[in-house]
């Protein structure tokens, strides 16, 4: 996944470039929602193939983005960049909410996309996301907030 991250074509939405060392703690957080949350984080791969591709899926974070944020199931998705466009990340996405749904029963779930990348603001919006804000992150770097509401 670090050198999905570290390709600038994947990168270019995913804000500030970060260490090796800092991938390793995002990755820790990640295997943490799993343990804490009981969901996170897959990893991407063809059918049949062994090579990461990517990973997807809904994991648990805090961002100090605010009540309609924090603390809720929130989605993500990277792709190696030559597999964007082709429809896996769709597809990992909405069998991700699938499982997420049958096994924690409708729940609203948020995502964010950084503005300017298009193919994830249209995969947001196939998935039933729907935009309410934009935010800031620690960082400076500006995102557009998504929410999935089930009525749950």
């Amino acid at each position: 996944m670090f050198a999905i991250i570290s390709d600038p074509r994947t990168h270019r939405y995913l804000g500030p470039m970060s260490s090796r060392a800092d991938h390793f703690l995002r990755f820790q957080r990640g295997a943490g929602s799993w343990f804490l949350h009981g969901y996170g984080s897959f990893m991407v791969r063809l059918r049949g193939e062994a090579e990461v591709i990517g990973n997807c899926g809904i994991f648990h974070s805090w961002r100090g983005l605010g009540e309609d944020f924090d603390d809720m199931p929130e989605c993500g998705w990277i792709l190696s960049a030559e597999y964007v466009g082709q429809g896996i990340a769709g597809e990992a996405m909405r069998a991700a909410l699938t499982w997420f749904d049958e096994v924690y029963g409708p729940r609203d779930v948020v995502c964010m996309i950084e503005p300017g990348n298009d193919p994830s603001m249209m995969l947001a919006g196939k998935l039933g996301f729907a935009k309410t804000r934009l935010a800031e992150l620690p960082d400076g770097v500006q995102v557009q907030l998504f929410r999935r509401a089930t009525g749950g």
